[in-house]
């Protein structure tokens, strides 16, 4: 059984001494970055090795959201738009909303042909007045329920191709201070004030099969600790009041938001009640340590982790993807 771990890989190429150590470590997915993406054929390279490796079928993810956060991109890739365009479009918003998912399509459709079949998009969370600007135009838009409605048009737009989407940041990245990656933002807004706004895109998104946490702190929640390893925030508020069930994997281990050793975060992650630790440099010695604490996949985390795999094999009737592409497009363009 594979174990509760999603890790990464130093290069575009899997070296004899990863492959030992996957094959013995056994992560239940991997996750690709820029420096794993060199060309079609060498990535799709890749996710086959991959998973023989681990002598399965394992999950490759990625971050492809467009704008900002795309790993593969030109000259192989096309650019793709960041979130917050498509409401910008002058259109009715129905039409907008098919866009979107048009575009979340087109973004899965080029990742299937490479062996991926996650995407850690859409990206849920709600941007404030003062808020960092990690997260940006990475948002559909200031409105929670425009979020959820554009998110769940990108979420079924993966969906329509067989790539599962990842639903981000739990419960709510979008008042951070600060960037996660370098620091830990402390979020000081009242339990009103994030039902109604930041936690509201989750709610509406409950029923996606994967999410990942925030390394926010909710002092209104848990004053002493960041969702990911806090099991008020986890069990509260994520799982209880938002009602996701799906698999809950961590935000990347090794973001500066997080301190202490790897095998440390990951065993408060765990505790706290993720199912599934992400580590995403590739460095062996980390994963190492992230290995030491990580169990085997079991009970509801392995039921949630099934369920997950099972949905990607939900797909829609087949479209002219080039079409497509032309259609978005041209709207896309009376922006600029």
């Amino acid at each position: 059984m594979p174990r509760a771990m999603i890790l990464g890989l130093a290069g575009p190429t899997l070296s004899p001494a990863e492959a030992a150590f996957f094959r013995e470590a056994d992560p239940w997915g991997f996750i690709l970055f820029r420096r794993n993406v060199e060309s079609p054929a060498q990535v799709a390279a890749l996710t086959r090795a991959l998973r023989e490796a681990v002598g399965r079928d394992a999950p490759i993810l990625v971050d492809q959201e467009g704008g900002r956060v795309q790993r593969l991109g030109p000259p192989h890739w096309p650019k793709h738009p960041p979130a917050a365009v498509y409401d910008r479009l002058a259109l009715p918003l129905e039409e907008k909303l098919d866009l979107c998912r048009l575009g979340a399509r087109l973004i899965a459709a080029e990742l299937a042909q490479v062996g991926i079949d996650v995407d850690c998009l859409p990206c849920l969370d709600v941007p404030v007045p003062g808020a960092d600007a990690v997260i940006g135009d990475r948002a559909y838009a200031d409105d929670p329920a425009r979020v959820a409605r554009f998110g769940r048009a990108a979420a079924e737009g993966l969906l329509d191709e067989g790539v599962l989407p990842v639903i981000k940041h739990l419960p709510g990245h979008g008042r951070a201070g600060v960037d996660s990656h370098k620091a830990l933002p402390i979020v000081e807004a009242s339990e009103e004030a994030l039902e109604s706004a930041d936690f509201a895109p989750f709610v509406a998104l409950a029923d996606m099969p994967l999410g990942m946490t925030a390394h926010v702190v909710y002092t209104a929640v848990d004053a002493r600790a960041p969702a990911t390893h806090s099991a008020r925030v986890v069990s509260e508020v994520i799982r209880g009041l938002i009602g996701f069930d799906g698999l809950l994997m961590t935000d990347d281990l090794g973001m500066h938001a997080l301190g202490g050793g790897f095998d440390e975060r990951a065993a408060k992650a765990l505790a706290a009640g993720c199912d599934v630790a992400l580590h995403c440099s590739g460095a062996i010695r980390e994963m190492e340590a992230v290995a030491s604490v990580a169990p085997v996949l079991a009970g509801e985390a392995a039921r949630r982790a099934e369920a997950a795999l099972v949905a990607r094999g939900r797909r829609a009737a087949p479209i002219d993807l080039v079409d497509a592409r032309a259609r978005r497009d041209a709207a896309l363009a009376t922006l600029r």
